[in-house]
C-alpha cells in the first residue's frame, strides 16, 4: 500500500484558501473576462500527457480556444505536446513546480490535466492567479482534497468559471434518462447495479525508480486515488446523479489479483453502497478483464428500469410507457466537446460555470467505497469525512528527473 501521511494539512494550508476568496477582487479585468478582445480563450495545461494534448487539440479545434502555454514535470512530453499544439519554447515549463511559472504567465484559464494527486494543489494556485479552471475528475485522492476542491470552488464565486469534465453530464442520452428518472418514469428507485469493467492499462515504462512511479502514476494509489477513485468515478457519478444525492454507508472488498507486476493499485473492487430510503447498490470493477468491457449503471425502480451504458445503449423501460434513449458511441470525444464548448463560451460570455462541489461529492463517493474496500468494515458516510487523512506518495526525484526519458 502507498505510505500516508495523516497530517491534517501536511501538503495544503488552509490559511492559503482565505487568501484566494480575499484576493479575487484584485483579479485584472481581462483574466476574469477572458481575453482583452474578448474573442478567444487563452489557455494553459498542466499535463501533457496523451489526454493532456488530447484535450489542447480539442480546445483548438472545437472552440474560440489557444494554447499557450504548457507544464509537466517530463520534458519530452511538454516538448511533444509544444510541437503539437506550436506552444514555443518560451512557454514550455518542467518540474514539479514549473506549473506556478504557467500561471504567472499571460493566459485566462488552465486545464489540470495532471496525476489526481496534485489536483487540488494545482487548481487552488489557479484560482489564486485569477485563472478559470478546467479540472480532469477525480478531483483528489483523499477527503482533505476534496475539501480543498469545494473550498476553492466557492472561492472562485461568480467570477471565475472551475468546470469538472464528466462527459455522462453534458451527454444528451445520459440527460435525458435523469430527467426521466428524476419525473418518476422508473417510480421510486429500489437498487441498482453499476460497474466499470475493462482490460488492464498499459505501463510507460518498467517499474522499479520514482521517476517511473511518476511516468505509471495511474497504478499507484497514493497518485491515482486507486481505480475505484481515479476510473470508476464515472460510473459512481452517475448513481449520485440519478438517485440526487450521495451514499451514507458503504461495504466494500476487493484486492490485487489478476495486475501484480507494478503500482501497488487494486485491480478489482466490490462494494455496496447504501443511499437514503435503503436504495442500495452494488457496485463491481475490475482493471485486467480480457474479451469483455463495459460501463454500466442500471437502476431498477418500482415502475421501470434505466438501463445507461457509457459508450452503448441508454433506455428507459417501463410499466406504463418509456423512453428509446440512444447510442452514446462517441462519449468520450462528445463529451468533452460539449464541455469545453460550455467552459468557453462562459468565460467569453462573462457568466461563470462551477460544478465543483458535485464533482468532490462523486469524488467522496468514489472514496467512501475504497476506505471500507481496504478496512473490510462498513464505513459510514459520517465517518469517512471526518478523515484527515492525506495520501502522501513521499515522491523522491532526482535532480535530472524532468530530464528521463521513458525506457
Amino acid at each position: 500500500m502507498a505510505t500516508r501521511d495523516t497530517k491534517p494539512e501536511s501538503r495544503r494550508s488552509f490559511l492559503k484558501l482565505a487568501s484566494v476568496a480575499a484576493g479575487l477582487s484584485l483579479v485584472p479585468a481581462r483574466t476574469v473576462r477572458g481575453t482583452t478582445a474578448n474573442s478567444r480563450v487563452e489557455l494553459g495545461i498542466i499535463g501533457c500527457g496523451n489526454r493532456g494534448t488530447w484535450l489542447g487539440g480539442l480546445f483548438e479545434e472545437n472552440a474560440p480556444a489557444k494554447v499557450v502555454a504548457l507544464h509537466d514535470y517530463f520534458r519530452d512530453r511538454v516538448e511533444a505536446a509544444g510541437q503539437a499544439l506550436a506552444v514555443g519554447p518560451a512557454r514550455r515549463h518542467v518540474g514539479l513546480d514549473g506549473y506556478h511559472d504557467l500561471l504567472a504567465g499571460a493566459l485566462d484559464a488552465v486545464a489540470v490535466i495532471s496525476p489526481p494527486y496534485f489536483h487540488p494543489e494545482q487548481s487552488l494556485a489557479a484560482v489564486e492567479a485569477g485563472k478559470h479552471v478546467y479540472l480532469a475528475k477525480p478531483v483528489a485522492v483523499d477527503v482533505p482534497g476534496c475539501q480543498d476542491i469545494i473550498r476553492a470552488g466557492e472561492a472562485a464565486g461568480n467570477r471565475l468559471s472551475a468546470w469538472v469534465d464528466f462527459q455522462t453530464r453534458n451527454n444528451e442520452f445520459f440527460r435525458g434518462a435523469a430527467r426521466r428518472v428524476h419525473e418518476g418514469m422508473i417510480g421510486a428507485p429500489v437498487s441498482g447495479q453499476f460497474s466499470y469493467h475493462c482490460g488492464r492499462l498499459g505501463i510507460k515504462t518498467p517499474p522499479g525508480s520514482e521517476v517511473a512511479r511518476l511516468r505509471n502514476w495511474y497504478f499507484d494509489i497514493a497518485l491515482s486515488g486507486d481505480i475505484i477513485v481515479e476510473q470508476n468515478i464515472h460510473v459512481l457519478d452517475v448513481a449520485n446523479w440519478f438517485l440526487q444525492g450521495h451514499p451514507v454507508k458503504a461495504t466494500g472488498t476487493g484486492g490485487r489479483k489478476a495486475r501484480v507486476d507494478v503500482g501497488d493499485c487494486w485491480d478489482h473492487f466490490l462494494v455496496q453502497y447504501t443511499y437514503p430510503d435503503e436504495v442500495r447498490i452494488d457496485f463491481s470493477s475490475g482493471q485486467f478483464v480480457h474479451g469483455y468491457g463495459d460501463l454500466c449503471m442500471r437502476l431498477f425502480g418500482t415502475e421501470g428500469t434505466v438501463d445507461a451504458h457509457y459508450g452503448g445503449d441508454v433506455s428507459i423501460r417501463a410499466k406504463s410507457t418509456g423512453w428509446k434513449g440512444g447510442k452514446t458511441n462517441r462519449i468520450y470525444h462528445d463529451g468533452a466537446v460539449n464541455n469545453i464548448k460550455d467552459f468557453c463560451a462562459a468565460i467569453l460570455k462573462s457568466n461563470p460555470i462551477n460544478n465543483t462541489r458535485e464533482a468532490a461529492e462523486s469524488t467522496l463517493t468514489s472514496i467512501l467505497g475504497r476506505m471500507s474496500a481496504y478496512t473490510g468494515r462498513t464505513v459510514t458516510r459520517e465517518a469517512m469525512l471526518a478523515s484527515t487523512e492525506r495520501l502522501d506518495p513521499k515522491l523522491n526525484l532526482p535532480a535530472d528527473g524532468p530530464d528521463q526519458r521513458m525506457a
